[in-house]
């Protein structure tokens, strides 16, 4: 018992020690043209959609949340990986596949977090199906390793996944799948013959191809279960982007696509970090690009530092989850946000409270955030901007970092009110004194605002009908 605890907490440590350098810095969006739109008309008009919903839910949930670890990547042989040395390797891995028998969430309640996701105002979802570690979270035909058939077998709720999307379609979510490409719990993916080599295949595909393509019907086959079993599904969130075509692991994404859209009529997909046809959105994860990108892109950050349920975790404020949203709808994409449940199957108190203050925040703001657009002039200073469809509303975000006050005005150049124009604050409704000097807009602020962030309606073009 020493041992498995003292590996839970050395494998706590690793997405937090390895990955938090990630979280605030710069991240690269491919550029336009390395980006390809869809020429469906039922697949743009989903993705303008999901442009509009600009805040959703990532969760992270499997058999790494029994002890609290890093998802999956605690088996593979790379050299960021910290493990317990009092095990050998294929020891280790043994001990972390046969957590399928103490996985069992005897208080699993979706319900519970379709509710505590619509109050932080969240429109869509995504929810892991299966990470790389091969656990399936639906009852899946095609291999015994899944929720079903391990401790979690005589529920009568271990079909996961049908009561997970079922609960939040009843909150009116758009709907997502995350699915691992890679599955290193398949014998033709990570083949026993062979020792690992890092994240990819094992194997060389070439000197046996009859394996690789098993493991491609493998794959086409659960890919079609998720897709054709469990109801209407709007986005299908493709992880393990090398395993790709590129990288000699041709997985076959125009059959994949062709056979998502047959059972899903304009489904999104999104063949992560692979520009071309098959990537309709992209996902730079745990950061944000340093300027506008104009084509559809959405930015993956953990709440914590982990994207799965962890001990003891390290939460975002919801002060910096409001503001990180508002830079990023600035700049033209949406924000999923990461949280994983419990192993009992619960979101915990301490993360519906951050995310019941998100919630607050956008109860009040959300004009400013939801079914907007970019503005050329987005970002001075602590504000960022956004804008109605229209073109007669510019709304002005100004995100105040922890520990500081509210200033006594705010000033920008650029989104001046138009002739007559009134800059409202948006969560009271209030109109404020302005002024333009030398196209500088300075508003005064109301005194003993609370100490958040606020956000501005700027009318930017007269609404005075002529009679």
């Amino acid at each position: 018992m020493k041992k498995t605890i003292l590996a839970c907490l050395l494998l706590a440590a690793i997405g937090a020690q390895a990955q938090n350098d990630l979280i605030t810095q710069p991240v690269q969006v491919p550029e336009a043209d390395n980006y390809t739109w869809p020429t469906e008309k039922n697949v743009l008009a989903k993705l303008s959609q999901w442009q509009d919903l600009k805040f959703g839910v990532l969760m992270h949930w499997g058999i790494y949340s029994v002890p609290g670890i890093v998802e999956s990547w605690s088996i593979c042989d790379e050299d960021w990986i910290t493990r317990d040395t009092t095990r050998t390797y294929q020891q280790y891995k043994q001990w972390y596949w046969g957590l399928s028998e103490d996985f069992n969430p005897t208080r699993f309640d979706p319900a519970q977090w379709a509710r505590v996701m619509r109050d932080a105002g969240m429109r869509y979802m995504i929810f892991t199906t299966k990470h790389h570690d091969g656990f399936c979270l639906w009852n899946s035909r095609l291999t015994d390793y899944t929720v079903a058939r391990h401790a979690f077998r005589n529920n009568p709720r271990r079909d996961v996944l049908r009561w997970v999307l079922d609960a939040f379609r009843r909150q009116n979510f758009m709907i997502g799948e995350y699915f691992s490409k890679p599955d290193w719990h398949s014998q033709d993916y990570w083949w026993d013959v062979h020792a690992t080599r890092g994240r990819n295949v094992n194997y060389n595909i070439a000197k046996f191809p009859w394996r690789w393509e098993r493991f491609k019907r493998f794959t086409h086959g659960q890919i079609e279960e998720i897709l054709s079993d469990y109801g209407t599904v709007d986005i299908l969130w493709l992880d393990g982007g090398w395993v790709c075509k590129e990288n000699n692991q041709d997985i076959d994404m125009p059959a994949i696509a062709a056979t998502a859209r047959r059972l899903q009529p304009g489904i999104l997909i999104v063949d992560r970090t692979i520009a071309g046809p098959y990537e309709n959105y992209q996902t730079p994860e745990r950061g944000t690009p340093e300027g506008q990108v104009n084509h559809p892109w959405e930015s993956c950050i953990p709440l914590s530092d982990d994207w799965g349920w962890t001990p003891n975790a390290r939460f975002k404020s919801a002060r910096q989850v409001v503001n990180t949203l508002a830079e990023i709808v600035a700049k033209g994409g949406n924000l999923v946000l990461g949280v994983g449940p419990s192993p009992e199957g619960v979101i915990i108190p301490e993360v519906t409270d951050i995310l019941h203050q998100i919630g607050q925040w956008l109860n009040q703001n959300g004009e400013a955030i939801y079914g907007t657009v970019t503005t050329p002039h987005f970002h001075q200073g602590n504000l960022w901007f956004t804008a109605s469809k229209d073109g007669n509303r510019v709304y002005a975000i100004y995100a105040l970092p922890d520990g500081e006050q509210l200033p006594a005005t705010l000033t920008w150049s650029e989104n001046i009110p138009a002739k007559g124009g009134q800059v409202k604050l948006l969560s009271t409704g209030q109109t404020l004194p302005a002024s333009v000097t030398d196209g500088q807009v300075t508003v005064t602020l109301p005194a003993a605002l609370p100490q958040q962030s606020i956000a501005l309606c700027i009318e930017v073009k007269n609404q005075t009908k002529k009679k």
